[in-house]
């Protein structure tokens, strides 16, 4: 599943000028694999950083800079209570926006905060054996 999540990414975000993972906890799996097929560094956040190489941010107050000029914003198993965070920072940077929850959690945003969004919603992808949700906000 993550080989396919990763290769959606890789397959639609080859050209991105920036991608930030928020919340990336201890698994760092996915962020390597984009690091290595995009040949390009893979901005990592999370609040409480386990590493070195990742961003200690809280995405409930977001540090707007580490985002600026992101293209990709993603997140994999968020609790439900940062997903309006989450569509907040990217509506507010213009980056598109991926979340994969956890197979049993939906997605928990206040549309009526997404106007600027294509399509208002999150459309849900299934690409392979990966699944998850993307609004796009360019």
């Amino acid at each position: 599943m993550w080989k396919d999540f990763s290769c959606y990414i890789i397959n639609n975000y080859s050209d991105a000028n920036k991608i930030v993972e928020v919340g990336v906890g201890n698994f760092i799996k996915v962020a390597q694999n984009l690091q290595k097929y995009l040949n390009k560094d893979i901005i990592m956040t999370d609040i409480k950083p386990c590493h070195h190489t990742i961003t200690e941010d809280d995405v409930t107050r977001p540090d707007l800079k580490i985002y600026e000029g992101s293209t990709l914003i993603y997140s994999i198993r968020p609790p439900t209570e940062l997903h309006q965070h989450l569509a907040n920072l990217a509506l507010k940077t213009g980056s598109d926006l991926i979340i994969k929850p956890l197979s049993t959690e939906f997605i928990n945003i206040n549309k009526i905060n997404l106007k600027k969004s294509k399509n208002n919603e999150f459309k849900l992808i299934n690409y392979k054996k990966a699944s998850f949700y993307m609004m796009c906000f360019k």
